[in-house]
């Protein structure tokens, strides 16, 4: 059967779990997501990687990084400044970098998103939520 992006938790954002940069933007948005609005899943999990061929998006593509949002698929700059939305202020603000043409904002994502390993290195395996957070979390 194939997916829809409909049955999947809306603002569902999935991330290179084994990215040390990847996971501290993660740990940032739930710590300044109020209203607890975000769900996440790595890149490396099933649903993750069910996702991605759905999209035909690679998940060995460093700049792979996507948000789920009212069945809608956001990728790359978007997706951040989609997600900046609803996160606490000033960090809601950063939306207003929007006014930016696309093409200049995902050629700074993609510079970041091809040296992130570099910039926080790699894990050997993708983080484990908390018990507290497991439920915001799709394997």
């Amino acid at each position: 059967m194939a997916m829809k992006l409909e049955s999947l938790p809306n603002n569902l954002i999935v991330f290179d779990g084994v990215c040390q940069f990847c996971n501290a933007s993660i740990n940032f948005i739930i710590r300044n997501d109020p209203n607890t609005v975000f769900y996440f899943t790595t890149t490396q999990s099933r649903i993750g990687i069910e996702i991605l061929e759905h999209l035909g998006l690679d998940a060995n593509d460093p700049t792979t990084f996507v948000l789920i949002k009212d069945a809608r698929a956001y990728t790359r700059s978007s997706a951040a400044l989609e997600i900046s939305k609803n996160l606490r202020k000033p960090w809601s603000y950063l939306r207003a970098l929007a006014i930016f043409p696309q093409v200049i904002r995902d050629a700074v994502y993609t510079f970041i998103a091809k040296n992130r390993y570099r910039i926080l290195g790699k894990r050997t395996a993708c983080m484990v939520p908390s018990s507290a957070l497991k439920s915001r979390f799709l394997e």
